[in-house]
């Protein structure tokens, strides 16, 4: 317990800042909604007392956090701010009289923070500007990391943040620092989110949005959330400027935003362009766009080629990049393309992106390290270290990247299994989870882009929440909570 209590400590500061951010949907609800502007007072009195009273018991428990406690302060953070993220849809939906189980609202949350974009609501459209707006904004926080803004606050505290930016950072080279200090680092990210948000919420309110739909596909566009306002998603707004306008900030998006940050201190895109991830990152899913564009003129689902490359180019990098917006049912397209882009948004975003999957530097390590291996058969005794660029790999973190796929499979596997059990049919079933874990959203067959998560059972939506909240720790940092060496002194 002792050990502990710094930790619910750093925990009770990230409860209150997210109990004022839900002061930004308050105000909306302000313009005249009774039902929702009750149900955000409560909610972000309630979430701000519970993170002050966690603080202020835990107040002389301050040191500097150590590797075990930056792992168990995120997975405790991603498994509690979706309960105080679900209390004001509870609230709302109850003074209202429409029905919302607690499992849904969680589970709504949960898909909200971890930037999966899967809903199990309908009418949207009827919904409050403010309730849309606290699930758009939920996912704006969830893209960066909470706790990613988290550490450039703790030192003001006395508590060191390098640890749980190390925990929190997504893909296998988390040491590399871009500043002398990880606070300027996580600042430095936060305003290239900012400046990269600033720039998308103007191009759509130019392209024909309102100004509050543009903040909400904005919210949802950058973090790779995939989240609307509309039941139609994006097929609502009819624009193809602002379909392509949201496919170059999902390819934006879809990179290492500590690219931009060199590019920013350095005033040259040198660095961005000559990555090998961000090439192949773009390259895939501009080079999957025009295959699925290609098929769907061949099999006569488009007759006029421009069409088809549109429809191709936003749903293909949508999905790929675990976006999750659509623009038509892409589930009646041939069986291909569909299956193609599931598999894409496991592997087509970059790591430092707000993506999730498996990112593309562990891919492109895999594919190095099977080359390796077939050289090595021919040239047992050369020597051929992995390289990444000019710089090569060390053997840990390729080991780390092994593991990683063996317990990313895993986890689809018997998730699926667990679904089947339940006589889910198979389609949806493996399609929900992969969904689920690379935090995409939309999957095929009773979870398709046509339809929602609603239909599944109480159990069958708590898999999917724990695949949700797995992928975006990308498993080992939560499976590590369930060996017994963590809890070893």
């Amino acid at each position: 317990m002792q050990s502990l209590l710094p930790v619910l400590g750093i925990l009770g500061v990230i409860v209150m800042y997210f109990g004022l951010a839900m002061l930004v949907p308050l105000g909306v609800a302000w313009r005249g909604d009774e039902h929702a502007l009750q149900a955000y007072y409560w909610s972000a009195g309630i979430t701000f007392a519970c993170g002050l009273a966690m603080w202020i018991v835990t107040l002389r428990q301050r040191r500097e956090l150590q590797p075990r406690d930056g792992v168990l302060l995120v997975s405790l953070a991603w498994t509690l701010l979706p309960l105080f993220a679900s209390m004001p849809l509870l609230l709302y939906f109850r003074r209202a009289g429409l029905p919302l189980s607690f499992t849904d609202a969680y589970f709504e949350a949960m898909s909200g923070l971890t930037t999966t974009g899967a809903t199990v609501l309908t009418g949207l459209d009827r919904l409050p500007p403010s309730i849309n707006l606290w699930r758009c904004f939920l996912q704006w926080l969830g893209g960066m990391g909470i706790l990613v803004l988290a550490v450039a606050i703790l030192p003001l505290l006395g508590v060191g943040g390098s640890q749980l930016f190390k925990a929190e950072a997504a893909g296998p080279l988390k040491d590399a620092k871009l500043t002398p200090r990880i606070t300027e680092t996580a600042k430095g990210l936060w305003t290239v989110y900012l400046i990269l948000s600033l720039a998308c919420v103007s191009v759509y309110r130019l392209g024909g949005m309102c100004w509050l739909d543009a903040w909400m596909h904005m919210f949802t566009t950058v973090s790779l959330g995939g989240l609307s306002s509309h039941d139609a998603s994006f097929a609502h707004f009819r624009s193809p400027l602002l379909e392509w306008a949201a496919v170059v900030f999902m390819l934006i998006s879809s990179c290492n935003f500590a690219l931009y940050f060199i590019a920013l201190r350095k005033r040259s895109l040198e660095r961005v362009f000559g990555d090998v991830e961000v090439r192949a990152t773009i390259g895939v899913l501009v080079g999957a766009s025009l295959v699925v564009a290609a098929l769907l003129l061949v099999k006569g689902t488009y007759g006029d080629p421009w069409l088809a490359l549109r429809m191709a180019f936003f749903n293909v990098v949508s999905v790929g990049s675990t976006t999750g917006f659509a623009s038509t049912d892409y589930s009646r397209w041939p069986i291909f393309a569909p299956v193609l882009m599931l598999m894409l948004s496991g592997v087509a975003t970059s790591a430092g992106s707000t993506g999730a999957g498996i990112k593309m530097i562990r891919v492109i390590i895999l594919v190095k390290q099977a080359l390796r291996e077939m050289s090595r058969i021919v040239h047992p005794r050369a020597v051929n270290p992995v390289m990444l660029g000019e710089t090569p790999v060390p053997n840990t973190t390729i080991f780390a990247v092994l593991a990683f796929m063996l317990v990313y499979g895993a986890t689809i596997v018997v998730l699926t299994m667990v679904l089947l059990l339940t006589d889910l049919d198979v389609v949806s079933a493996f399609t929900a989870v992969v969904a689920s874990v690379n935090n995409m959203g939309p999957g095929l067959g009773v979870v398709g882009p046509a339809g929602t998560y609603a239909g599944l059972t109480d159990f069958q939506t708590w898999v999917c929440t724990a695949a949700m909240l797995l992928g975006r720790l990308e498993m080992l940092s939560f499976m590590v909570l369930l060996t017994p060496s963590f809890w070893r002194k």
